[in-house]
């Protein structure tokens, strides 16, 4: 039998750092013995379904989250639970997809994951720094990723906000997301226009979508919760509310989907509009430097204030076929190379450096990825 490297590592349940970590370790699973400790919230029953699916051991806990209200008393108990399934596990990478946890006394190496983070989020939604409520954050964050082995993020954009909100950071890497090319693949395209995420999140600004979307000759689908972890409900307005969808139903709105919209503010990578691309739609995406690194001139690009913008770009793709047809090739093409495989070897290869383990003994030790 071959030799597994064990992995201690983290993931919300909230959001899609979910998707990321269960994916990752499915893909891995050959290679890694990731014991996957989970937060934010409990477990629904399609993401036990998922993590049974994928044969991921799972430590689940619903301590809330560092950037939730009045968390750090959880927090701090997180710390208790997961420095003890460290001792219990004797992992030799400690995998963190958040970063208050990276200051604890590991005996592991640790990689810090910055997938997002409130205050860059603050700068990109509200133009100006996070208020002082926020500094208590701010600081766990710092010595999070300060105390980290590596600091990684799925974009550059993302690994400069990091370091200019919370460095300097000594190891820095870029490690771009990637999802299973084979649950995303497009079927006969139909005349609608999707959208998909948090409906709540000023940073998703899917708001702005509807306000154009009456004006449309097509009919626009949002998936996604209208309600946020506070409770609050946002109004949903000319669009066709989906409510939260699971992934295969979601794959199969974006097969049928003929253009993908996400005029966002704020998106680290934006993972919905890869599995868009994937799916055969035309993107057209917020006009901010992340999304611009992964597409190039792959995807429609509107600011995100720009009403007016946003509605001639879909107008434009709405009547004319051979556009929106060579736009979503171009897309699918370049989705292609943010392949799991892609994204579990730069993992992989990581995790082994910093284990001090010889990479070409461990693959020949190790059965290759399915």
């Amino acid at each position: 039998m071959a030799v597994k490297l064990p992995v201690l590592m983290t993931a919300d349940t909230v959001g899609g750092v979910w998707v990321y970590s269960i994916e990752l370790a499915r893909a891995l699973g050959d290679r890694a013995d990731i014991s996957l400790a989970t937060m934010g919230a409990p477990l629904s029953a399609a993401q036990q379904a998922l993590a049974m699916a994928a044969g991921v051991h799972v430590c689940e806990s619903n301590f809330r989250l560092e950037w939730m209200d009045n968390a750090w008393n959880e927090v701090a108990a997180a710390g208790d639970w997961l420095l003890d399934l460290e001792a219990r596990l004797h992992p030799d990478i400690v995998h963190l997809n958040n970063f208050a946890h990276g200051s604890l006394p590991w005996r592991a190496p640790v990689i810090v994951v910055g997938h997002s983070c409130v205050c860059s989020w603050w700068e990109a939604v509200h133009g100006r720094s996070a208020p002082p409520e926020w500094d208590r954050y701010r600081g766990a964050v710092a010595a999070g990723l300060r105390a980290a082995s590596v600091v990684v993020a799925p974009t550059r954009a993302m690994l400069e906000s990091l370091d200019r909100l919370y460095g300097p950071l000594v190891d820095r890497r870029v490690l771009a997301n990637g999802i299973d090319p084979g649950q995303f693949a497009p079927a006969l395209k139909e005349p609608l226009i999707l959208s998909a995420g948090r409906l709540w999140d000023q940073a998703k600004n899917i708001r702005k979508l509807m306000e154009v979307a009456s004006s449309l000759a097509w009919p626009v689908y949002v998936a996604g919760d209208c309600r946020s972890p506070d409770g609050r409900a946002c109004a949903i307005e000319n669009v066709h509310p989906l409510g939260h969808l699971e992934r295969r139903r979601l794959a199969g709105w974006m097969s049928r989907a003929s253009i993908y919209v996400l005029p966002a503010r704020y998106e680290p990578f934006g993972l919905s509009v890869l599995e868009a691309a994937l799916s055969g739609c035309a993107p057209v995406v917020g006009d901010i430097a992340s999304l611009h690194e992964i597409w190039g001139d792959s995807a429609w690009y509107v600011a995100p204030d720009d009403t007016v913008g946003l509605r001639k770009a879909l107008e434009m793709l709405i009547h004319d076929d051979e556009e929106r047809n060579d736009l979503a090739e171009r897309a699918r093409k370049r989705a292609a190379g943010f392949s799991i495989e892609r994204m579990a070897g730069a993992y992989w290869d990581l995790y082994t450096e910093l284990a001090g383990i010889d990479v070409k003994s461990c693959r020949r030790r190790c059965r290759p990825m399915r």
